[in-house]
């Protein structure tokens, strides 16, 4: 594989915004009650589609030192098959779905935003949006970059 130039540490002050951005996120997602362990699978779920190895790696880790259920991070591509996600987690999913896939579907359908709505309070959905946006924005930074994972023991 070729080499790249890496896009994170290239900006630095850029990217520490970046990181800042995201810690005022989760904080206003747990003030808001949002379940960090959501917020991560936010996170994976758009990493998959992007297809960011680096942020995959670690957010999968993150969930799992957060408690996550390993079965559920294995059966998140197929989320929709299965019975382990709450309707909020559900509704978070589509949302991430379908805001990562912007450049296709050209919006956020009415049925996605009211499902998203109906389970989640106004700050609630902001952090969540929020959270897409920024993994999305992680995601650019770490796939055209080839971001190299870390080394993990065992």
């Amino acid at each position: 594989m070729t080499q790249r130039i890496q896009l994170s540490p290239g900006i630095p002050k850029a990217f520490k915004a970046l990181i800042a951005m995201s810690d005022e996120v989760t904080r206003a997602g747990a003030d808001a009650g949002v379940d960090p362990a959501l917020l991560e699978l936010v996170k994976i779920r758009g990493s998959q589609l992007n297809g960011c190895a680096y942020c995959l790696d670690m957010h999968t880790a993150d969930a799992i030192k957060h408690g996550e259920d390993p079965r559920r991070i294995f059966l998140l591509d197929a989320w929709r098959e299965t019975e382990l996600f709450t309707e909020q987690e559900r509704a978070a999913l589509e949302l991430t779905e379908v805001m990562t896939r912007l450049s296709q579907t050209q919006n956020v359908p009415d049925e996605v935003y009211q499902q998203a709505t109906k389970v989640f309070t106004e700050a609630q959905y902001q952090a969540v949006a929020w959270m897409i946006v920024l993994i999305n924005t992680f995601n650019r930074l770490g796939v055209p970059s080839r971001a190299r994972l870390p080394r993990r023991a065992g």
